[in-house]
């Protein structure tokens, strides 16, 4: 429970306050809103975020065999019921890209923590880099897909 709610918290703080920083001799961009980090779907919201994986502290790396570097992205989505805020298994999938079309590849693996359901996926980034990411959600008992699609940028120097 400790870690499922550690990891939860850390990646929705992280969704908010950026993924790092640039270098030291870097020019450094102009501050853009945070990004949304939830999209309603109905009966229910998709919780989503992506940080670079050495956010993560060793012993939420090591729990959940993630890699941690400054090069590797991690994705992390949840679907919650708005009527009662549980948390819901469901179908998802992820088709990540920068912005020069290439395609990156994010499998995504299910978490289950007593009270959590949880979505987790990395990819490798480099400098600077942008990732759109466009994420399709089927919660169980549900037959129509939602698409939920958000842009990050990360910065490994």
């Amino acid at each position: 429970m400790q870690i499922k709610t550690t990891l939860l918290l850390l990646t929705l703080c992280l969704a908010t306050v950026g993924c790092g920083g640039p270098g030291e001799n870097a020019e450094i961009p102009q501050a853009e809103k945070a990004g949304e980090t939830s999209k309603d779907i109905g009966d229910f919201v998709v919780h989503f975020s992506a940080q670079s994986t050495d956010q993560l502290t060793t012993d939420i790396a090591k729990a959940y065999n993630i890699v941690r570097s400054k090069d590797r992205a991690m994705l992390t989505v949840s679907i919650v019921r708005k009527a009662d805020g549980r948390p819901v298994p469901a179908t998802v999938e992820v088709k990540t890209v920068n912005l020069t079309g290439q395609l990156k590849n994010v499998t995504m693996r299910q978490i289950t923590e007593q009270d959590a359901i949880y979505y987790i996926g990395e990819t490798p980034v480099a400098n600077r880099e942008t990732l759109i990411f466009d994420i399709t959600v089927v919660p169980d008992g549900v037959g129509t897909p939602s698409e939920v699609r958000f842009k990050r940028q990360f910065y490994t120097d």
